[in-house]
C-alpha cells in the first residue's frame, strides 16, 4: 500500500473503534451503570491496556524529554473535559444538535493545521471536509427538532468540546516532533486522564458501589479497550499524516455508530438518508486521499 493512503487507513480504522466503543458503553449504560462511574472504568481500562504492554513498547528514557508535558497538557482536557463538555451538551441540547455542532471539529483541525502547523490546504481537502460534515448534518436534520428551551450559549458547549479535540490532535502532532511514538502519547494520555476522573469521582462523592455481577462494567472495560486501540491509531496517522486530512476523516464515527447499530446491534433500520449520507463520506474520503 503506498504510504500516503496509510493515514488515511489508520484514521478509518480509529474512526471504526471510537464508534464501537461508543456502542459499548451505550450497552453498559442500558444495563445499569451510570454515566460518570462507566466514563471512569473506560478511561481507567483503557491506561491499564497501555500499561500492560509496557514492558514491550515503553522506551522510559521518554519521560526524561521535555515534550512530556505536552502529552500530559493533553490527557488533562482529552478526554476528561472534552467528554464533560459534550455530556453537558446534550443535557442542554439533546443529543442530535449536541452532536451536529460536534461536527465542526474538522473545521478547527483545518484552521489549527494551517495555522500552527503550517500545513497545505487544497480543494480537495475543503471539499472533502464539507462533504463530511453534510453526511452527518444530514443524518441528524431526520430527528433534529430545534426549540427555544435551551439557553443560547449552551450551543458553545458542544462547540467547545470539538475545539479541545482539534486542539489536542495539534499538541499530540506537536509533542511527537520530539518523540516520534503513538504509544507512548497515549500511555501519557490515559494515565492522566484515568487520574484526573477518578479524583473527580472522589471529590464530588458521585462514585457508587461498581457491581460487577451484573455484568454492565465489563461493556465500559471493552470500550476502554477499544479507546486505547483507536487513540493509538490516532495518533499514528498524526505522525505520518497531515492534521487537514486526519481531521475530516475522525469525523467519520457517527457513520460507523450507525452501520453497527443497524447490523451489529440492531438498533436502527437502515434509510435511504443514511445510504446518501454513506456516499457522500466514501465520495469525501475518496477526494481527501486523491488530495495527497
Amino acid at each position: 500500500m503506498p504510504t500516503e493512503f496509510l493515514p488515511i487507513l489508520l484514521t478509518l480504522c480509529s474512526a471504526f473503534l471510537f464508534a464501537l466503543g461508543g456502542q459499548m458503553q451505550s450497552r453498559g449504560l442500558g444495563s445499569g451503570t451510570n454515566s460518570r462511574t462507566g466514563t471512569a472504568i473506560s478511561i481507567c481500562s483503557a491506561a491499564l491496556c497501555y500499561w500492560l504492554v509496557a514492558p514491550f513498547m515503553l522506551e522510559p528514557s521518554h519521560f526524561l524529554n521535555s515534550a512530556v508535558f505536552i502529552f500530559v497538557l493533553v490527557g488533562i482536557f482529552r478526554p476528561s473535559l472534552s467528554a464533560n463538555l459534550s455530556v453537558a451538551g446534550i443535557r442542554y441540547l439533546g443529543p442530535t444538535l449536541s452532536s451536529t455542532m460536534s461536527s465542526t471539529t474538522p473545521v478547527f483541525g483545518a484552521v489549527l493545521g494551517i495555522w500552527l502547523l503550517g500545513e497545505l490546504f487544497n480543494w480537495q481537502i475543503g471539499l472533502g471536509t464539507a462533504g463530511i460534515i453534510g453526511a452527518i448534518v444530514l443524518l441528524s436534520s431526520s430527528k433534529l427538532k430545534l426549540t427555544s428551551d435551551w439557553p443560547v450559549w449552551a450551543l458553545f458547549l458542544p462547540i467547545g468540546s470539538a475545539l479541545i479535540r482539534a486542539l489536542a490532535h495539534v499538541f499530540s502532532k506537536i509533542g511527537m516532533e520530539q518523540i516520534p511514538d503513538p504509544y507512548f502519547v497515549g500511555l501519557v494520555g490515559f494515565s492522566v486522564s484515568a487520574v484526573i476522573t477518578v479524583l473527580s469521582l472522589q471529590v464530588k462523592r458521585s462514585s457508587e458501589p461498581i457491581a460487577w455481577k451484573s455484568g454492565s462494567p465489563y461493556w465500559f472495560v471493552c470500550a476502554g479497550s477499544a479507546f486505547a486501540s483507536s487513540i493509538f491509531m490516532l495518533n499514528h496517522a498524526l505522525l505520518v499524516g497531515q492534521l487537514t486530512v486526519v481531521a475530516p476523516i475522525i469525523a467519520t464515527t457517527p457513520i460507523f455508530s450507525i452501520l453497527l447499530s443497524i447490523f451489529i446491534f440492531k438498533r436502527e433500520q437502515f434509510t435511504l438518508r443514511l445510504l446518501g449520507a454513506i456516499c457522500m463520506v466514501v465520495s469525501s474520503v475518496i477526494l481527501i486521499a486523491l488530495s495527497r
